[in-house]
């Protein structure tokens, strides 16, 4: 039976989210991912461009992506940004270097989505079998590919939305012109917050290694977007009046970008952490996949031998119960 939900089991799941957060050392993580993303962004944006100017024109979502870029980051970050795309882009280049720069392309898409993947198994307690191989690994790229994909078509219902709204939005305003902007508002916020969401949920089911409950997920995600909305505003709040730009001089839009990047990963790594207490606590438990172990850390302060009994007890005892182990 599930248990009632609680202001003060609210506060119980808080400080627990808070607890994880500190001892899986999250903001260390979160500088890993920024890192990563530096060196993803362009891959991954053209991917996105590509597989939705598929179905939509190439400039309205590449001035899409702009415009939320720049809403988020500044002018200067987003025409960096810009800069990236286009220098990455592989349009004129021979057969071979085409082929090579695909490859090359793909990997460096898909590299932010598997180091997400690394780190939210860790935050989780999940790890990998040993010698899992190169299929497993191949599994891995083909399922950070497909979240790629997927940003690609949430970026596409995106922009059919938002060309209804604004087809509809003149008629609105004649029909209902004192409600009609908070209406057209409300719906862009609802309509970011879903999106969003639906990112969150995706990442935290598809990527990891584990089995969790889409309620579990859902959950998480929702909790994760809250967070993510209120704290692009602050995000957006700090760039615009701080300084970094004429402190670090013509690396100010690169600063800027990883500043960004780096306190979104916090906040998506705050909800792996928040979707780990909640499904302790009121879900169905987290519970690693068919390729994938527990992870157990213990804390040991004996001497040499006994530690050395003492670690072999533990993994006599998690060997049997399928977990990997670590003791330190």
């Amino acid at each position: 039976m599930q248990k009632k939900i609680t202001w003060k089991g609210i506060w119980g799941l808080l400080k627990d989210a808070f607890q994880g957060f500190s001892d899986d050392k999250v903001i260390k993580l979160s500088g890993a991912l920024a890192y990563f993303t530096v060196f993803s962004i362009g891959p991954m944006l053209i991917v996105i461009i590509f597989f939705a100017d598929i179905f939509y024109g190439r400039d309205a979502v590449e001035g899409t992506i702009f415009g939320q870029i720049k809403g988020f980051v500044g002018p200067d970050a987003a025409i960096q940004i810009q800069a990236i795309i286009k220098n990455a882009s592989l349009s004129g280049q021979g057969s071979i270097t085409g082929v090579i720069g695909s490859i090359t392309l793909l990997v460096g898409a898909t590299t932010v989505f598997a180091e997400i993947q690394d780190t939210i198994n860790t935050i989780w307690g999940l790890k990998p079998k040993p010698k899992k191989g190169w299929v497993k690994m191949i599994l891995n790229r083909l399922l950070s590919f497909s979240i790629v994909v997927s940003l690609g078509f949430l970026l596409l219902v995106s922009l059919v939305i938002t060309g209804l709204v604004e087809a509809l939005s003149n008629r609105l305003v004649h029909i209902f012109p004192d409600i009609a902007v908070l209406m057209i508002y409300i719906f862009n916020l609802f309509l970011t917050f879903s999106i969003t969401t639906l990112l969150f949920g995706i990442i935290f089911k598809v990527l990891p290694d584990a089995i969790i409950k889409w309620r579990d997920v859902l959950t998480g995600a929702m909790v994760t977007a809250v967070l993510f909305m209120l704290g692009k505003f602050g995000i957006t709040f700090y760039i615009g009046t701080s300084k970094i730009t004429t402190a670090y001089g013509t690396a100010g839009s690169l600063v800027i970008i990883l500043v960004w990047i780096y306190y979104s990963s916090i906040i998506l790594y705050f909800g792996a952490e928040f979707t780990k207490a909640y499904a302790a606590t009121y879900g169905g438990m987290i519970q690693p996949n068919q390729y994938a172990v527990w992870v157990k850390q213990v804390e040991v302060e004996d001497g040499k031998s006994t530690l050395k009994k003492h670690t072999q007890d533990i993994k006599e005892e998690k060997a049997i119960a399928g977990e990997d182990v670590k003791v330190k």
